[in-house]
């Protein structure tokens, strides 16, 4: 049962909250559209004009003011424009939004007429126009054939002389079509009708959009009709502002218009919120895929444009993309139409969803946008979305496609786009009749049965032939009407709940990840920049490898931030409704357990609730809960509300002003926003600010840009460094290292966009896509100096060898220039765009850590700036410009290899020096000594090093970040033998250096007798430009200090005590749970390098060993193990074998097999592969008792020695056992020559 309803009361109550005209001030005549950008040379009736707001009503209200300049350039966008009767005069409609300081917004819908001018002065005006046209083109005519003869007269002058020689009789003798752009003709009052554009406008809180345009529709109709409305059009005005109230939530309200009944709805608490635009147009324009890559674009915050010549299309895409993001909501610049005076902000260096007209069929390529190498531009006039580059895929994206494709078939929608979708707005049933109207409304409430119904033919019928129905509608054709918009709606919430199923599911145990740190709200929004609310590593760890890629970029976002925000603000204050939506349905997820246990193999699943949902929009729309009051009279002046066809009356505003109390309204709807007392949004600029004009308003927006952009880097760069120093949390097991290496790489990349968006503010003159490269290239036109040049040319000129001495002193290589560093990235071979060589450039300098000083020599030539870029630009802003390069060198306190893992394919040339224990006084004797460097992407191949030299420059693909060096000679008897202290081989495009200590010998007949070492490297970087010859580790990936020689002697390790059966148990207590959480250079390193598991075993063993060699000369761990399988063998044949024959057989078996590899790797080498083969195959726990319960044990080893003592050895067989759960991967260089 429907209930009368009023909406008298608070502006929040009710339907719309202003109605206005705008249009043509005869008052202050005709002014030009100085920022239309039009040439005069086109015909007065092709230009544009300045509108106003010629009436609105009321004058104000509290909680939404009216801006009287924003909503008259919204209304008319392009300005005012006239027509005459010979010309196209088709009346359209379109909508807006206008966004708050707080993130609300508020909705305008216009309608667009022409309306024939009866200002003499205006008319006046536009002929003077047209004749000062006329003389313009037939002057510049006359000059063009006059030139040769008299080249020195002015244009001035023989436009003045050509006005005193033509009289009105001539210009009107003399067709202006003739003349040069003179295609829309003359103009002459007596003969033409002027007709001048007039836009009729309701703003409304919520987007009602399809009773707004009915509503419109039906007074434009009755301004245009032959006869009069049955009450003045100021009864129904005043009736929508304040008579007509939002719908209750979960309810349909029915209202009248001039001619018909109107019909609106809002979704109940649980549903999505409103969103009344066609989203079938939006899939119908673009297509499905189009769509989908324009959502991911808008979800991950980069710059979208969208261009067209409707601008009803710019709103129905960007409000269909917008109502998609449920349950997160679009932070930043909103305008999907952009008037002209307002085309500064595509100078924005900030993310925004922005729409500008297309000009007569122009082309993209005829707009200067200073920003494109992180722009979505969407043509929908051609159905054409290009996203920017390396734009992930959004989460199973071919599904989702599929299940999207089903939902418009459904409809009979095709879902590859392209189709000219541009319906004419579907016009209510014009009955005048009340009776025929209240029989319409019972038909459409299902109150009329099959006689009543031909009854209700009969009727229309009659008042067809009577007059009372225009334009000849049949009953069957609004049902029609009707029907169409009842299945667009359903179209337009199934669409919806597809995308909103995705989300639940991605994000459908988001909860178990918030943090929850702050005591209290005091605290929280004290340190709300310095807190993180959300672990994503985490909750990366548990998604799909697919998936990764998007959500790593995504959970970056503004939105994101902005979301969970709100999440931990719910614990002091109210709920955010879409965040109350969304928490609702996960909580009903929860509860019929249809989350997987595994989410990081989860299958698609279609939404299973778009039947429920179209039922629930189905029985809204087609009977309405509450009923309106109707228009009625309202106490006017005689005389006042009187029809004149074809042209909008001038209302009385006394009538307008305020409402009348005639009904309480029977509820108070609730509003789409909460009552939160504080905000989530962290939005830097006033929306409100963005519409003003004024060169004031500009200037201030644009330092709001500037700030905007310094505090950007303030945060990012923080984070990043936060980011990098927390992988040591990867290492203590509190995440992946891939998962880590993800955020770091996404947090890289948005550190290029944001310098892309720096460098484009307030670019004049660009080349290419990307700012930041056209910059380079100007410097490099140019030809500047920036930097004094590096002693050589090329990465691989040895001339003076100076390099190579700073090498062996441990010294770092001067850094190249950064024009050098461009040189290269030009050289690359990856197909790169501008973008992309500007993204290579910056990661190769930010790994270099040179990249403040790079950009620092960039910005020195401020002559260069000044030409390139506007006077409000970020890089003239020199206090700001400062401050950020100072963030941006804190980044030098850390290391990244992001271009050496992000360029894999590339050539890199390497240096490689060898450098001998200096302070024993040996000199080197090699026989063709030779090198093979390894790293995470491959090996060099063995490198034979020159004769008489120590050094070698070789180049190949780029090796990653290098993990192991394989140093050897060829067996030339005893007299090649070297002590080698280390190998240090250098990037030279990098400049990374990296050290892999020996301290042992290479030769036969000294030390273990080896031909062959595997070093294990270390990355080691300078600590800041002050101390560049001071090198160091690198923390915190790698911690193991730099390794030293040791000769494996007895020494201390014979004398047993407490101390050191501690220390054995410690150091595998620390190095057992850490090398599953490593990289595989870091496995390495932990396994074999100083300190690793192979020293702590050999330290373990050698505790109590018995010698009796004289002198105390070295002994080495494969010495015992031989002789143990030597042993075992024995025991085997003569049938003395005890324990475990499989063991003993394995034991065997691969100690036999190291013996027989062709390598000469020495004893050492041997025992490391022994190791590492056992920690592989999980049999080192086994072999561990085996060795101890050995009868040569207790022969070769004292009473105290460690191996003696059961527990200790049953304890670190317990903690060897650990490495089983983790799968193990050795480096090629580490087991290279044995097959097991």
């Amino acid at each position: 049962m429907s209930g009368v309803t009023s909406g008298t009361g608070s502006a929040s109550c009710r339907f719309a909250h202003y109605f206005v005209v705008c249009g043509l001030d005869t008052e202050t005549g005709l002014e030009p559209e100085e920022l239309a950008g039009e040439s005069f040379e086109q015909s007065p009736l092709r230009r544009s004009f300045k509108s106003k707001v010629l009436a609105h009503y009321p004058e104000s209200t509290d909680r939404s003011p009216f801006n009287r300049d924003a909503v008259n350039m919204l209304c008319m966008p392009h300005g005012l424009s006239f027509r005459s009767q010979a010309d196209g005069r088709e009346h359209h409609f379109h909508s807006f939004t206008v966004a708050q300081d707080d993130g609300t917004r508020s909705y305008g819908f216009v309608h667009t007429y022409y309306e024939a001018v009866t200002s003499a002065q205006i008319t006046t005006a536009m002929q003077t126009l047209h004749q000062m046209h006329h003389v313009e083109h037939y002057s510049t005519s006359s000059l063009s054939s006059s030139s040769a003869s008299s080249p020195s007269t002015s244009s001035t002058d023989s436009l003045v002389s050509s006005m005193d020689e033509l009289d009105a009789d001539s210009l009107a003798a003399r067709p202006l079509s003739a003349c040069l752009g003179c295609a829309a003709g003359s103009f002459q009052p007596a003969r033409d009708t002027l007709y001048a554009s007039k836009a009729l406008c309701l703003l409304t809180p919520l987007p009602f959009l399809h009773a707004a345009r009915h509503f419109l529709s039906q007074l434009h109709q009755a301004v245009t009709s032959h006869t009069a409305p049955p009450l003045p059009l100021e009864s129904y005005i005043h009736n929508i502002l304040y008579e007509v109230p939002v719908p209750p939530p979960g309810r349909s309200l029915r209202f009248h218009g001039v001619q018909g009944p109107i019909v609106c709805q809002q979704p109940g608490p649980e549903e999505l919120p409103l969103g009344d635009y066609p989203l079938g147009e939006a899939f119908s324009l673009l297509g499905v895929e189009n769509m989908v890559r324009l959502l991911t674009s808008v979800l991950l915050e980069t710059q979208v444009l969208l261009y067209s010549q409707d601008y009803q299309r710019l709103m129905t895409v960007a409000e269909g993309i917008t109502n998609l993001l449920f349950p997160f909501q679009w932070q930043h610049v909103y305008l999907p139409i952009l008037p002209m005076p307002l085309h500064h902000l595509l100078d924005a260096p900030v993310p925004y969803l922005m729409g500008i007209q297309r000009k007569d069929c122009s082309q993209c390529s005829t707009l200067d946008l200073s920003h494109e190498a992180n722009l979505c531009f969407v043509d929908i006039d051609n159905h054409r979305v290009d996203p920017p580059e390396d734009l992930p895929l959004f989460p199973d994206q071919p599904e989702l496609i599929q299940e999207l494709n089903e939902v418009l078939l459904r409809f009979g929608l095709q879902p590859h786009g392209g189709a000219t979708t541009n319906p004419a707005p579907a016009a209510p049933p014009c009955l005048s009749s009340l009776v025929l109207e209240d029989l319409m409304e019972d038909r459409r409430n299902g109150n009329l049965g099959g006689e009543e119904l031909a009854m209700l033919e009969r009727l229309q019928a009659l008042a067809r032939r009577c007059g009372g129905m225009e334009g000849g509608k049949t009953l069957g054709r609004a049902f029609q009407e009707e029907e169409e918009e009842l299945n667009a709606a359903k179209m337009n919430v199934q669409l919806r709940e597809v995308f909103a199923g995705r989300f639940t599911a991605i994000f459908g145990r988001y909860e178990e990840f918030v943090i929850h740190s702050a005591p209290d709200l005091e605290s929280w929004l004290g340190n709300r920049d310095g807190t993180s609310n959300f672990d994503k590593g985490s909750f990366l760890s548990a998604q799909p490898a697919p998936h990764l890629h998007f959500l790593s970029w995504f959970l970056e976002t503004a939105m994101f931030s902005s979301f969970l925000d709100s999440k931990v603000l719910s614990r002091w204050a109210d709920q955010e409704p879409l965040q109350r939506v969304f928490d609702g349905r996960l909580e009903r997820e929860h509860l019929y357990n249809t989350f997987e246990d595994d989410p990081g193999n989860r299958r698609y699943r279609k939404c299973s609730v778009l039947h429920k949902s179209a039922q629930a929009i189905e029985r809204r729309l087609l009977k309405a809960d509450h009923t309106a009051i109707h228009p009625h009279l309202l106490d006017m002046r005689i005389g006042q509300g009187r029809h004149q066809q074809s042209c909008f009356p001038r209302l009385q505003a006394d009538v307008l002003a305020q409402g009348h109390n005639t009904n309480n309204p029977i509820y108070k709807p609730r509003m789409g926003r909460g009552k939160c007392k504080y905000s989530t949004g962290r939005r830097s600029l006033h929306q409100s600010k963005l519409l003003d004009p004024s060169p004031s308003a500009v200037t201030q927006i644009q330092r709001g840009f500037v700030e905007g952009l310094l505090s950007e880097c303030r945060l990012k760069t923080r984070r990043m460094l936060m980011e990098r120093m927390g992988k040591e949390s990867v290492e203590l097991g509190q995440g992946k290292a891939s998962i880590t290496g993800l955020q770091e790489n996404t947090l890289i990349h948005s550190l290029c966009d944001l310098l892309e968006r720096t460098w484009g503010h307030g670019l004049l003159l660009k080349q290419g896509r990307s700012a930041l490269w056209s910059h380079l290239l100007h410097c490099q036109a140019n030809g500047e100096k920036m930097e004094p040049p590096s002693p050589a040319e090329s990465p691989g000129q040895m001339s003076n060898g100076l390099d190579s001495m700073r090498l062996e002193e441990g010294l770092a290589p001067p850094k190249g220039s950064f024009v050098q560093d461009m040189r290269f990235v030009q050289t690359m071979s990856e197909g790169l765009s501008e973008v992309g060589r500007a993204r290579a450039w910056i990661h190769l300098s930010l790994e270099k850590k040179v990249l403040s000083q790079h950009l620092k020599l960039l910005l020195a030539n401020q002559n260069l700036i000044r030409q390139l870029y506007k006077s409000h630009a970020f890089l003239l802003c020199e206090e700001e410009r400062e401050q950020f390069l100072f963030h941006l060198l804190s980044l030098n306190t850390v290391d990244y290899l992001c271009f050496t893992r992000t360029f894999t394919s590339i050539s890199i040339p390497y240096r490689v020096v060898i450098t001998p224990m200096k302070k024993l006084s040996i000199a080197m004797t090699m026989s063709n000594p030779w090198v093979c460097v390894s790293g995470e992407l491959g090996d060099s191949g063995v490198r034979q090093i020159p004769k008489n030299t120590q050094e070698i420059f070789f180049q190949c693909q780029n090796l990653g970040r290098l993990s192991t060096l394989q140093l050897g000679q060829e067996n030339s008897g005893l007299l090649s033998k070297c002590l080698v202290d280390c190998v240090v081989v250098h990037n030279e495009i990098t400049g990374h250096t990296y050290r892999f200590p020996c301290g042992r010998w290479l030769g036969k007949g000294v030390g273990d007798g080896s031909l062959e070492r595997v070093l294990i490297g270390q990355l080691v970087s300078p600590r800041g430009e002050e101390e560049s010859g001071r090198w160091t580790g690198t923390p915190p990936e790698q911690s193991s200090p730099p390794q030293s020689g040791h000769m494996g002697g007895l020494g201390s390790l014979g004398r047993s005590n407490s101390n050191n059966s501690m220390y054995g148990e410690q150091t595998h207590t620390q190095f057992a749970p850490i090398i599953v959480k490593t990289t595989r250079g870091n496995l390495t390193a932990l396994l074999c390098g100083e300190e690793g598991l192979v020293r702590s075993l050999e330290q373990f063993l050698l505790h109590g060993f018995k010698s009796s060699r004289l002198f105390q000369r070295s002994v080495f761990i494969w010495d015992f193990v031989e002789k143990v399988v030597v042993s075992m063998e024995t025991a085997d044949q003569m049938g003395d074998l005890r324990g475990s024959t499989e063991l003993c057989d394995s034991l065997c078996h691969y100690a036999n097999a190291i013996n027989a590899s062709p390598r000469n790797i020495g004893k050492e080498g041997k025992f490391q592969l022994l190791v590492c083969l056992g920690v592989r195959d999980q049999l080192l726990p086994q072999w561990l008792p085996l060795l101890a319960e050995s009868h040569l044990t207790a022969r070769l080893y004292e009473e105290s020695a460690l191996v003696q003592d059961r527990a200790a050895v049953n304890s670190l067989s317990r903690i060897l056992h650990t490495l089983h759960e983790f799968p193990i991967t050795l480096e090629t260089a580490l087991i290279k020559g044995v097959d097991l």
